[in-house]
């Protein structure tokens, strides 16, 4: 684990939606873009910009401006949301769970409801990674 991950803050539920919508944008999106891409009631333009600005300080975003010029910034995520959620289920995993995948994964398979469906297919992920 590098120290960049392992110093990596967790998302709140609001920065964690802002994430997501990057995460589903390769190309990366303006603070208008954002703004319309939430359903009604949208935020406001200058909370998702301050929203923004607290990812980057956090080192989950970049910025650029758009086209090159111009007063418009475009803005990327700088970690994949498959890198996050690794990070976030291992310190899960690490802290809660005292390393321990088995106790992880029993606290699911007995606070969950796992239909056969569900229960088959993770059968077979677990078979096939044998």
């Amino acid at each position: 684990m590098t120290k960049e991950t392992k110093d990596m803050k967790p998302l709140t539920r609001a920065e964690s939606e802002l994430m997501n919508r990057l995460w589903d944008y390769s190309q990366g999106l303006t603070v208008k873009q954002l703004v319309e891409s939430y359903p009604e009631p949208q935020p406001a333009y200058t909370t998702v910009g301050t929203f923004l600005k607290i990812l980057e300080a956090k080192g989950f975003v970049e910025h650029r401006r758009e086209n090159g010029s111009g007063r418009t910034f475009v803005y990327s995520p700088l970690l994949t949301r498959d890198k996050y959620v690794t990070q976030v289920l291992r310190d899960v995993k690490d802290n809660i769970f005292g390393s321990s995948v088995k106790k992880m994964l029993s606290f699911f398979v007995e606070h969950e409801e796992i239909d056969e469906d569900e229960l088959r297919e993770i059968m077979a992920l677990i078979h096939d990674h044998e």
